[in-house]
């Protein structure tokens, strides 16, 4: 299980994520247009990088939703590979049966 503080900052950068997302592909958007004045695209870059660091979504980990592990984490389904197997063991996952030879 990983540390309640990882999980918690983790959730709290999504949060800002998703509460600066449009301000930030508006400024982006602004920044890289090559057809505006240099001042203006500056200045966007300016406003861009005063945005809280944590806005920015390459912030994110992802973590499994059961255990919080960042590792050896499968996105189509959420969690990790371990706790798919502890799962999967239980018969828990329909249609999911654990390899042995």
């Amino acid at each position: 299980m990983a540390k309640k503080s990882s999980i918690e900052k983790n959730k709290k950068r999504r949060a800002l994520v998703k509460q600066y997302a449009a301000r930030r592909t508006r400024l982006l958007a602004i920044a890289n247009d090559q057809s505006l004045d240099v001042e203006e695209r500056f200045t966007a870059r300016l406003k861009l990088a005063a945005l809280p660091r944590n806005a920015n979504p390459t912030r994110i980990v992802n973590r499994c939703e059961i255990t919080g592990r960042p590792r050896a984490y499968y996105r189509k389904l959420g969690m990790s590979r371990i706790a798919l197997r502890e799962l999967g063991s239980r018969g828990l996952i329909p249609g999911l049966v654990k390899s042995s030879w």
